[in-house]
């Protein structure tokens, strides 16, 4: 629930401090974890059973990220625990899970009024309302920043719980003992964590555990062939022998399954069927169900369920369609007579003012995310009770969207957190768990939805489209004087916020902000060059086509617009675009040895002509990276990219493994942005039905990649989407370098939408 100006003001008018003491309270919850049989619990975080074996609590949800394995690495160091003795076990939706510094990150969603009040780590209006609204959501890589203290001060009060428990026994002072590999010790003398996690759990812990002088990290360096890893993912063996259960692997006693139609994307409701009739003698289906945007076929399997839908051929009425045609006409209203606020102002204004000497266009069409799996959920409802599996980012807000399908309190609700086989901020939305609900209370038995693929891009909210006019005023010397960017944009995260938090549809949300201004939509856009003047513009445009969140957000096409701009003001001015880079990066000299780095990975031989590479550096808070690509062109794929280095600041490394593959991850679905993923529409249809139609590289397609991190002591960043947004420009670049054609449309391959 939003934090209200009325609320806010009402508590004041009360009493003067009324509004302060309801946030300093202090607050009790009750403890999330139930142990099991021989098990017992060390706080929120933490259990030990008499095995010894070390379960940890992770309140975020795996989806590839490897953070099931990155937060108990954590507990692991701190605790002196033995790696092959650790377990993780997803926690329950909880106030004391809340991710404090998303939910800061996000105040001007629940707080648009006064967002700045919110907006640190350590607000206590923040953290007010995450817990309030027990706010464990995955996104953004927050999850070293949101549970590592936590995490670190659990372990550590758990070890001295265990140190104290021993000393007791041995009579000998804790300060004495010491704590490897799952066993405490004291000279030749040891005994292991289940041997004494009975009576540690009778113990006190004390006020401030001491913790490590070290937090976990490793060193970046070499891969060695054939090197044991220290902490191997923990999601792995029961991935590859697939005991691993997903959304789509559940099964209960009496379930039906289901399969749905949605309306196209506009003004639209279901209109009728073909032949219901017909779809509804079928052998095996159960009914078909209607509601205003959506039906669906429920049957004893998937299969039947999906063949009843094309048998019964539902109809939808619909007005105000999306369409390619209207979406590019909207842009290009927007960018010749929108409403421009200016976001960033910075240095001599007269440089940025009028029409710029130098002005170039790009254009990012709307994009899928195309997830391996589709979206799936399974409800039951009994005795006014929901029970749900879902794989979802966002549990809470899974839990209230479906109470209000049914009339609930969210109370009534248990949702059982699944993991996600790829999300990339897809399953942020999760309406399937919604539909899950009202087909279970429709037919009074377990059902389990699965979206087909095609489903999951009609309804699955693209990457909105966006265009930017990027312009410069040159110097004498060809440099960068004066540096504009204007970008028109939808109000993407408002209308992300207004359905996650505000509980809007897709089409109520994208109507509440059309038109308003979003500085988040040109997130990235700021150049991490030193100019004289600097303007950045956000122009808002309704386009009639709802839009999601996605992998690399905003940045993933302002890198694009930025990094192909600068390349191009390089070429005009004759210079070889690293020095031309280099030459305005005095003030960030980690991104400066990111380029260098990054140059000499790749054999850098200057991107001239016919060279076939290009380069690319881009920051996304405080992580750093740049990228040189090597491309050509292909007569069977059109383009190919042979080779990508890249060199990234990320801070200190918590899992040297898991960085290089959410580097090389992130790198792989920027490439999947550059040279696919694109969707256009017709009448409310998206024109792509298949994963095969939108232009994936395949494995045989995929470049040689290399990726060298910088050793850092700094607070660690996310890797997950740092990789993203570099890529594009650096393959754009080298296309020119290799052709001698400018690309300025994401996908690169695209002439239009």
């Amino acid at each position: 629930m939003p934090v209200t100006r009325r609320g806010l003001l009402i508590g004041a008018l009360a009493g003067g401090g009324l509004a302060v003491g309801y946030l300093l309270r202090p607050r009790r919850f009750p403890l999330p974890l139930e142990p099991g049989r021989d098990e017992w619990a060390f706080g929120a975080w933490i259990k030990i059973d008499r095995e010894g074996v070390v379960t940890v609590a992770v309140p975020q949800v795996e989806m590839g990220q490897g953070v099931t394995t990155l937060l108990p690495q954590v507990v692991a160091h701190e605790l002196g625990a033995d790696w092959r003795q650790v377990a993780v076990e997803p926690a329950p939706v909880s106030p004391i899970y809340a991710n404090l510094p998303l939910a800061a990150r996000w105040a001007p969603l629940w707080m648009p009024f006064l967002p700045g009040l919110a907006e640190s780590d350590s607000s206590v209006l923040a953290r007010r309302w995450a817990q309030d609204n027990r706010f464990n959501v995955t996104a953004e890589g927050t999850a070293l920043a949101a549970y590592e203290p936590a995490l670190r001060t659990a372990a550590a009060a758990a070890r001295s719980l265990l140190v104290q428990a021993a000393a007791a026994r041995w009579d000998v002072a804790e300060e004495e003992c010491r704590v490897s590999a799952g066993l405490v010790r004291h000279g030749a003398r040891t005994l292991g964590f289940g041997a004494l996690a009975a009576d540690a759990a009778e113990l006190s812990p004390p006020a401030a555990p001491p913790l490590r002088v070290d937090a976990a990290a490793e060193k970046p360096g070499p891969v060695l062939p054939g090197r044991p890893l220290r902490y191997p993912r923990l999601d792995l063996p029961a991935k590859v022998d697939g005991s691993w259960v997903f959304a789509a692997d559940v099964r209960l006693p009496n379930m039906v399954f289901a399969a749905i139609r949605h309306a196209p994307i506009g003004d639209a409701a279901f209109a009728g069927w073909r032949d219901h009739a017909g779809a509804a003698k079928l052998p095996g289906v159960v009914r078909l169900v209607e509601q205003e945007g959506w039906v669906a076929a429920v049957a004893a399997d998937w299969w039947t369920a999906e063949r009843a839908l094309d048998r019964a051929g539902p109809k939808f009425r619909v007005s105000h369609a999306a369409d390619s045609q209207r979406i590019l006409e909207a842009i290009d209203h927007a960018m010749a007579y929108g409403d421009a606020q200016r976001l960033v102002a910075e240095g001599d204004q007269d440089l940025v003012t009028g029409g710029l000497p130098v002005q170039y266009r790009y254009d990012v069409a709307p994009a899928l995310h195309a997830t391996l799996e589709t979206a799936s959920a399974t409800a039951r409802l009994a005795d006014g009770r929901l029970e749900l599996w879902a794989a979802t980012q966002a549990p809470e807000a899974t839990r209230r969207a479906a109470a209000r399908a049914l009339g609930l309190s969210p109370a009534d609700v248990v949702l059982y957190p699944l993991s996600i086989g790829g999300s990339f901020d897809r399953r942020l939305s999760s309406e399937e768990a919604a539909q899950a609900a009202v087909l279970a209370k429709e037919i009074g038995r377990p059902v389990q939805l699965v979206w087909s693929r095609r489903q999951e891009h009609v309804a699955g909210l693209p990457r909105a489209p966006v265009a930017a006019v990027m312009g410069a005023t040159p110097d004498v010397a060809g440099g960068i004087a004066g540096w504009r960017a204007r970008i028109v944009a939808p109000a993407a995260f408002r209308e992300f916020g207004e359905r996650l938090i505000g509980g809007k549809t897709a089409a109520e949300a994208a109507a509440a902000v059309a038109g308003e201004h979003d500085p988040v939509a040109v997130d990235g856009a700021r150049p991490p060059y030193a100019v004289q003047g600097l303007a950045i513009d956000h122009i808002p445009v309704a386009t009639g086509l709802p839009s999601g969140r996605m992998r690399g957000q905003a940045h993933g096409y302002t890198a694009f617009f930025t990094e192909c701009f600068v390349d191009e003001m390089a070429h005009r001015a004759g210079r070889e675009p690293l020095s031309y880079r280099m030459a305005m990066m005095g003030h960030d000299p980690r991104l400066a040895d990111c380029l260098q780095r990054a140059a000499a990975l790749a054999q850098w031989g200057g991107g001239g002509d016919n060279s076939g590479q290009g380069i690319a550096a881009h920051t996304m808070g405080a992580g750093r990276i740049a990228v040189v690509a090597s491309a050509r062109r292909d007569d069977e794929a059109g383009f190919r990219v042979d080779t990508l280095s890249a060199v990234v600041d990320i801070g200190r490394i918590v899992n040297l493994d898991i960085a290089r593959q959410q580097i090389e991850g992130g790198l792989i679905f920027g490439l999947g942005l550059a040279l696919g993923c694109a969707v256009g529409f017709e009448g409310g249809w998206p024109t792509v039905d298949r994963i095969g139609q939108l232009s994936l590289p395949g494995l045989g397609e995929c470049p040689e990649i290399a990726v060298d991190f910088i050793d850092s002591a700094d607070d660690p960043v996310d890797p997950g989407e740092l990789g993203v947004a570099a890529v594009a420009p650096a393959i754009a670049n080298a296309l020119f370098s290799a052709t001698g054609v400018r690309y300025r449309r994401l996908p690169l391959s695209a002439e239009d939408f």
